[in-house]
């Protein structure tokens, strides 16, 4: 099946169930804020193995307790497609309770 790009509606609707992402020109976007670099480190390397399992990459920055996430979809011209969103409720799995900036 072939991945197609998101309606705005899609978008807006996907995002009302992912409290803290938001849309940042074309792309879903998130940070977290945690306790130490160590542990910002940590959920970095979580993230990166989430992101092979599911074949899809996100542009991935680390602060010193800092994390930011954006992601669209560039196979389909850098649209907000399904996948994306995959992979932010898998992110948000990973970190329940951590403080979005």
């Amino acid at each position: 099946m072939a991945v197609e790009p998101l309606s705005q509606k899609e978008i807006e609707d996907r995002l009302a169930e992912l409290p803290g992402w938001s849309l940042d020109g074309d792309r879903l976007a998130r940070s977290y804020r945690l306790s130490s670099h160590f542990a910002a480190t940590a959920m970095v390397v979580h993230i990166a193995q989430v992101q092979d399992q599911l074949d899809h990459h996100s542009d991935l920055t680390l602060g010193y307790n800092r994390i930011h996430l954006t992601v669209n979809t560039h196979s389909v011209g850098g649209a907000v497609t399904e996948k994306d969103f995959e992979l932010a409720a898998r992110v948000e799995a990973l970190a329940p309770g951590h403080g979005a900036e």
